[in-house]
């Protein structure tokens, strides 16, 4: 927190924080996945960093939410499984994780794909507030936030990460 009262959090130096994290994670086999926008932004850098060979996974929670009703169809992202799920050893990455809603719709986009070996989870901010029994693996900072605030990636053109924070 700041002199203000405000949370400042360098998402770059999380970024940093979580590539330690996920080389920790993976396996020979490993393949990374990002949840559309943020993690698919991290997971597009990562593989990169990493000098993984191929595209990496995108995949969208937009089908299987249990709020589809209210936000629709975004055309954000569409899911991009560039390879066989069967089988497959799979780290999600996403930014934030708050309630779990949106790795419960992704874990059902999953599925309709394929019977994963198994699936992880990495994500830059953990912020609490769980509405479903879901965990990560690995996340760079966990922080306490009003559960009206927002907590969002933002993405440069340049592609440095920032995070804005919106209060209740």
């Amino acid at each position: 927190m700041s002199s203000t009262g405000s949370l400042v959090l360098d998402a770059e130096a999380l970024y940093r924080e979580l590539v330690r994290g996920v080389r920790s994670l993976m396996g020979p086999e490993t393949r990374l996945v990002g949840i559309t926008s943020g993690g698919a932004w991290l997971v597009e850098r990562l593989q990169k960093e990493l000098g993984l060979p191929g595209a990496p996974g995108v995949i969208s929670s937009a089908l299987h939410r249990d709020d589809f009703a209210q936000r629709g169809l975004s055309s954000a992202g569409q899911t991009l499984l560039p390879f066989d799920v069967n089988g497959a050893d799979i780290l999600l990455l996403d930014d934030v994780l708050y309630t779990g809603r949106t790795l419960r719709a992704v874990i059902n986009e999953l599925f309709d794909y394929g019977r994963p070996a198994s699936v992880r989870l990495a994500v830059l901010v953990d912020r609490g507030g769980r509405q479903l029994p879901i965990q990560a693996d690995y996340a760079a900072a966990r922080v306490a936030l009003p559960a009206g605030s927002t907590l969002a990636l933002a993405r440069s053109e340049a592609g440095g990460f920032s995070f804005h924070v919106e209060q209740a």
